[in-house]
C-alpha cells in the first residue's frame, strides 16, 4: 500500500507517491480550521487583548503612529489585520497621521505589485505606505546598545513616532525560535548594524538558537531588548494554517500577546523526530520558497529527522534565485562547507556580514548530509555551485538519494519543513 502526499511548491503542488513506511510530520494547525472569518477572528482577539489596554485606548492623544508591517517574503494575512487596526487607531484618535512601515529587514524593497497583492489596492493606494532601507544611515536612528553590546539603531519612523504598532503572524523559526512579535523591530525596521550584531556567529552557533526556543535564546534576548527600546507598544499577531488562512489571533502587549501566541502555537507543531536515510521536505510553497535563501529554514527541520549521513531533498520553486549575490558566492567560492564554517566561526560580532547567519546554518547542514534540490532547470548550474546537489524532479532525487542510501533507505516526509518543530522531547 503506497499513499500520495501533496508538497508545496511555488502556487501549486508536487505529489509523492510514498511508501506506506514512510513518517510524515506535519503540523496540526489544520484541526484549527473552521473557526471563522479571518478578520474576525483578528477583531476578536483585539477586543481582548493581552497585558495592553484596547489599541483604541492607546491611541487616545497621539498625533503619529507608525504601524510596521510584514514584507513581501512573509504571508501575513494582511487584509485580514489591518482594516482592524487601522479603524482602532482613528476610532481612538480620529486625526492621527498613520504610517506603514514595510519591516524588510534584510531582504530587497518589495515592490510596488508585492504591495498592491499584500495590502489590497484600496490600502496601498490610500495610506502613507514607507519601505524600511536598512542600508540608509540618513533614515535610521540609534537609541542605545543592545545586551549584546552591538548598537541598537532602527528607523527613524519607528523611533519617533509617539505610538509604534505591528502586525506580523507567529511560526516556528529556525535560529529566532519563533517568528512575530519582537521581530518586527529587530531585524525587520533595524539599520544593517544591528542586524550584523544580532546575527553573528556566536549567537546561530547557540543550542539555544533553535526551532521553538525562546528561552535562553541570546537572538532573542537581544530582539526583546530592542522591542522595549523602540517601545513598541501593541502587536496583532496571527497563526495561519497550510493554505495561508488566518486560524488564530492574539493581540496586545509585544512580549506577553506574543508567548501566549508562541505557546499556542507549539502544541499544534511539535512533533517527534523520525530518523531516516532520506529526510524529504519543501519551504511552504510560494511566497515563502521564493529563493534558496529562504529554503535554509526548511533544510533545518529535515535536519533534525535525517540519519547520520542521510540525505535531505528539498523542494522549492526559488522563481526569484538564490536571495543574495553574497550567499551564493559564499558557498561558491568556498573549498568545503567545513572550511566556510569554520571561517565563519572564527569571524567575530563586530565583523559580521551579510548573510553569513544564513550561510553559516546552510555549511552546518552540508556538513552531516548531502542535500539534494529539486527546483527548476535555470537553476541547475547555482545549486551545483552552492555545494548541493540538482535533481529536475522528485523522482530522479529519489534515485539519485537511494544511490547513495540503498534501494531500502527508509524515508521521512515533512510537507512543510517551516510549519514543525522537530523535538525529540516533543509529544
Amino acid at each position: 500500500m503506497r499513499m500520495i502526499i501533496r508538497l508545496p511548491y511555488g502556487h501549486g503542488w508536487i505529489e509523492y507517491d510514498a511508501p506506506s513506511t514512510a513518517a510524515v510530520l506535519e503540523s496540526s494547525v489544520g484541526e484549527l480550521r473552521g473557526g471563522g472569518d479571518g478578520r474576525k477572528i483578528v477583531e476578536a482577539a483585539m477586543e481582548r487583548p493581552v497585558g495592553t489596554p484596547r489599541l483604541k485606548e492607546l491611541a487616545k492623544g497621539k498625533k503619529t503612529c507608525t504601524l510596521i508591517i510584514s514584507d513581501h517574503t512573509r504571508p501575513v494575512p494582511s487584509k485580514d489585520i489591518l482594516p482592524p487596526m487601522l479603524k482602532e487607531l482613528r476610532e481612538g484618535s480620529p486625526g492621527i497621521d498613520i504610517t506603514l512601515l514595510v519591516a524588510t529587514g534584510f531582504h530587497r524593497s518589495s515592490s510596488k505589485e508585492e504591495l498592491v497583492n499584500k495590502l489590497g489596492r484600496e490600502i496601498f493606494e490610500n495610506e502613507t505606505i514607507v519601505v524600511h532601507d536598512c542600508a540608509d544611515p540618513a533614515s535610521n536612528t540609534r537609541l542605545g546598545l543592545l545586551p549584546s553590546g552591538a548598537p541598537l539603531v532602527i528607523d527613524t519612523l519607528a523611533a519617533e513616532t509617539d505610538l509604534l504598532v505591528a502586525e506580523g503572524f507567529i511560526e516556528p523559526h529556525f535560529f529566532a525560535g519563533f517568528s512575530g512579535g519582537r521581530k518586527s523591530v529587530l531585524p525587520g525596521v533595524c539599520d544593517r548594524v544591528t542586524v550584523l550584531g544580532n546575527h553573528c556567529s556566536a549567537f546561530i552557533d547557540s543550542p539555544f538558537a533553535r526551532t521553538g526556543i525562546l528561552d535562553g535564546n541570546p537572538l532573542h534576548r537581544d530582539m526583546l531588548a530592542a522591542g522595549r527600546m523602540a517601545k513598541l507598544a501593541f502587536i496583532v499577531n496571527v497563526i495561519i494554517d497550510e493554505e495561508k488562512k488566518t486560524v488564530a489571533a492574539f493581540a496586545g502587549d509585544f512580549e506577553t500577546a506574543h508567548r501566549a501566541g508562541c505557546d499556542f502555537l507549539r502544541r499544534y507543531c511539535t512533533v517527534k523526530p523520525a530518523y531516516a536515510d532520506i529526510a524529504i521536505t519543501t519551504n511552504g510553497g510560494a511566497p515563502l520558497d521564493q529563493n534558496i535563501y529562504q529554503c535554509v529554514k526548511s533544510m533545518t527541520a529535515a535536519e533534525a529527522t535525517a540519519a547520520p549521513g542521510g540525505v535531505i531533498v528539498l523542494c522549492a520553486e526559488c522563481a526569484d534565485g538564490t536571495g543574495g549575490d553574497g550567499f551564493y558566492r559564499s558557498l561558491k567560492d568556498c573549498r568545503s562547507p567545513e572550511q566556510l564554517y569554520e571561517s565563519i566561526m572564527a569571524t567575530p560580532q563586530q565583523e559580521t556580514i551579510p548573510d553569513q547567519w544564513e550561510t553559516q546554518i546552510l555549511a552546518r547542514i552540508l556538513k552531516k548530509h548531502r542535500v539534494i534540490f529539486v527546483t527548476r532547470p535555470e537553476l541547475e548550474r547555482t545549486v551545483s555551485d552552492m555545494k548541493m546537489i540538482y535533481a529536475p524532479s522528485l523522482e530522479k532525487a529519489l534515485e539519485l538519494a537511494r544511490g547513495y542510501q540503498g534501494k531500502d533507505a527508509s524515508v521521512t516526509v515533512i510537507p512543510n519543513g517551516i510549519a514543525v518543530i522537530v523535538d525529540g522531547d516533543g509529544e
